[in-house]
């Protein structure tokens, strides 16, 4: 099965440049806001398109799509790494970008952007290798 990554892959192209545009900038300047603001946007988008995609990946794995439907999102990645599509350390961190999500839901303050910003280039990366995951581009 051919899963689509384009969106999740331009969420990433967003991202690196929100990023980007974030590290030239200057704190107090009004574009910096509006930078780190895309920065946690795209974060969001990036995690939750990942784990989307992650879920139909899976699917092959179990004998119906409805199992894997069902899965919560950190045991999407727990399954992944024991079907050998990531390593245990890889999961580790996509726990971490979760919990950064979920432990701030609702706090839009500086201290979730700035958490969020130290996660930033690990998570870049990750989302990436399981972009290529995801469509099999990462496969040998």
């Amino acid at each position: 099965m051919i899963i689509d990554t384009i969106f999740l892959r331009r969420c990433l192209v967003s991202l690196e440049r929100a990023q980007n545009a974030l590290e030239r900038s200057q704190p107090g300047d009004a574009m910096y806001d509006v930078y780190r603001a895309a920065c946690v946007k795209e974060f969001e988008l990036v995690l939750e398109q990942s784990g989307k995609l992650l879920r139909k990946r899976l699917s092959a794995y179990f004998a119906g799509n409805r199992h894997a439907d069902r899965l919560p999102f950190k045991d999407l990645f727990r399954h992944a790494a024991r079907h050998g599509l990531i390593d245990t350390d890889t999961v580790e961190r996509w726990l971490q970008y979760r919990d950064n999500r979920n432990d701030t839901a609702h706090d839009y303050g500086e201290g979730f952007a700035d958490a969020t910003l130290t996660l930033l280039p690990a998570f870049i990366a990750d989302a990436l290798d399981l972009a290529d995951v995801i469509d099999g581009s990462g496969d040998d």
